[in-house]
């Protein structure tokens, strides 16, 4: 059986001794870690960490956990999080018409890489209704004008509410989502998009990129802010292209990385591996 672990991740300023408090907090409570990384981001002194550790033997109790490690939070500054590996984080994916990165998310779901529920699944249009039904998933539909963006949005909100999302992930929603949806979930949102913004902006970026002779396409996905596409960055990949790609050859070169850059990004996030400063991210893979 697979152990249940418990994961620390904070970040402080950096200062001497850090690293040694938190192992011993650890030791002095009989846990073993099984994995520890850190980064030191310089110049502003800033100090990341993810620690996790087996929680067999651990003479501490999950609701002790917190009021336990208050001191050390306070002696260093410490913006912190633990989760515990045995629980399952639900995951709400927003969808519109094109279902490739809905389609890659539910089928790496169903081969156990991502380690979350999905209760639900929200659209504005109903193609994905069959699909959802097929896998059995409820599914949610929102049509969105702008005579009725605010209300539907405040439906969603209840909705998500309803089921404790955790996670809300944008698989080609295409929408924006509004400052006050956004505010809500702070880093709780990822969205995936190609990587041609904000030079080849408009309906046809694939084709501009074609006309232009680009020779790299790529795909970014990040976390949702109220400034469009500007959130912390998770992951991002490219693949060359040449003067003999169509502009349909591109478009699936494009698909296959936004399918996989969104799938790494989720399951980034999922393992706690991700920590944000500003409008950075620091991953721990």
């Amino acid at each position: 059986m697979e152990k249940t672990t418990a994961i620390l991740l904070f970040s402080c300023p950096d200062q001497k001794g850090i690293v040694a408090a938190v192992s011993g907090f650890i030791a002095r409570h009989n846990g073993n870690i099984l994995d520890a990384d850190q980064y030191s981001l310089q110049p502003e002194n800033m100090l990341f960490m993810r620690v996790e550790w087996d929680l067999e033997g651990f003479t501490l109790g999950r609701g002790e956990l917190e009021e336990a490690i208050a001191p050390l939070v306070k002696r260093f500054g410490m913006h912190w999080k633990i989760h515990l590996s045995d629980y399952m984080p639900k995951v709400a994916i927003f969808v519109s018409r094109h279902l490739y990165c809905f389609h890659d998310l539910i089928l790496r779901h169903r081969m156990g890489e991502f380690k979350a529920q999905i209760p639900l699944v929200i659209s504005n249009h109903r193609d994905i209704e069959p699909l959802a039904d097929f896998f059995g998933l409820a599914c949610r539909y929102y049509p969105i004008t702008l005579e009725n963006k605010d209300q539907q949005e405040k439906r969603e909100i209840a909705e998500l509410e309803r089921e404790g999302i955790d996670l809300i992930i944008l698989a080609r929603y295409m929408q924006v989502l509004s400052a006050a949806f956004v505010d809500r979930y702070p880093g709780r949102i990822i969205n995936i998009h190609h990587s041609f913004l904000p030079a080849f902006a408009g309906k046809s970026p694939y084709r501009q990129a074609y006309e232009r002779g680009v020779k790299i396409i790529g795909a970014t996905s990040h976390y949702v802010t109220e400034k469009l596409d500007d959130g912390p960055i998770i992951a991002q990949d490219v693949i060359r292209i040449t003067h003999k790609d169509s502009v349909d050859t591109m478009k699936l070169k494009g698909k296959d990385l936004e399918r996989t850059v969104l799938s790494k990004a989720v399951r980034l996030h999922l393992e706690h591996r991700i920590a944000t400063y500003g409008s950075k991210t620091i991953i721990f893979e």
